[in-house]
């Protein structure tokens, strides 16, 4: 009992200190945003590599999600004679979840093991080390660049997942199920109101943090050579997973409750 009691209270404090941990760094990363503008270029630099690199994977997984919730939702639906009404669950289900969701997944897989593992090859060559000796802060240099790149594009990709899902439910419904390329487009964005999308992009901020800071947090903090920057991306991407998931439920129950 004492041995489960001395790991159990381990656990708590280590879970403790790691969150204590991580919103330390979320906080200067907003200190130096605030108060020191970034250099352009840098800037520029990670949004390609977050938003433009990331285009293939978003636009193959979107397509295709899109096509499974048609031809499931067809399933279902044309058992009851309500054919016309896919459309209309495609659009609103991907906007409001699927594709918020699918797409922040998605980048923490791609984006988030990648920047765990540069900082953390950064973190084991004593890089960062260095830009303290040069008076540099390694925050306002290596990590807020990224979360801002992560801010502004994990929305544009989002919008551009879910047009990508919603031609991919077009051309089930319309070329598999026979539903009149006119009746799709309207029974998809007459019930879709603005309401809808924004919900879907608001939790894509809250993403977005979460993949920057996790990530950026994992990677500074490795030690132990090359392993130690294995592991620290394998923590990034399952610690960013589980907290996109966590925080998707939260905002779902709140945006039911308050809209």
């Amino acid at each position: 009992m004492k041995d489960i009691l001395e790991r159990a209270g381990r656990t708590v404090i280590g879970s403790v200190q790691y969150a204590g941990g991580v919103f330390i760094l979320f906080a200067r990363t907003l200190f130096w945003m605030a108060i020191s503008p970034l250099r352009p270029r840098q800037a520029f630099e990670q949004m390609v590599k977050i938003g433009v690199n990331s285009l293939p994977i978003a636009t193959v997984t979107s397509f295709f999600i899109g096509v499974v919730i048609a031809f499931q939702s067809a399933y279902q639906m044309q058992k009851v004679g309500a054919k016309l009404y896919i459309p209309s669950l495609i659009s609103i289900s991907i906007t409001r979840e699927i594709g918020p969701v699918l797409t922040a997944l998605v980048v923490a897989g791609r984006v988030g093991a990648s920047i765990a593992a540069e900082l953390g090859s950064m973190k084991v060559t004593e890089q960062i080390d260095a830009l303290e000796t040069l008076a540099t802060n390694p925050v306002k240099y290596l990590v807020a660049p990224r979360f801002l790149a992560l801010l502004v594009m994990l929305p544009l990709l989002t919008v551009y997942a879910d047009a990508i899902g919603i031609l991919g439910g077009y051309v089930v419904s319309v070329y598999k199920l026979g539903i009149p390329h006119a009746l799709y487009m309207r029974m998809s964005f007459e019930p879709l109101v603005l309401k809808d999308i924004f919900t879907g992009l608001s939790k894509t901020l809250v993403f977005a943090s979460i993949i920057s800071v996790i990530s950026c947090f994992e990677g500074m903090r490795v030690e132990g050579g090359a392993e130690g920057v294995g592991a620290a991306t394998t923590r990034a991407v399952v610690t960013s997973f589980i907290l996109i998931i966590v925080a998707d439920a939260f905002f779902t129950v709140l945006f039911y409750f308050v809209t």
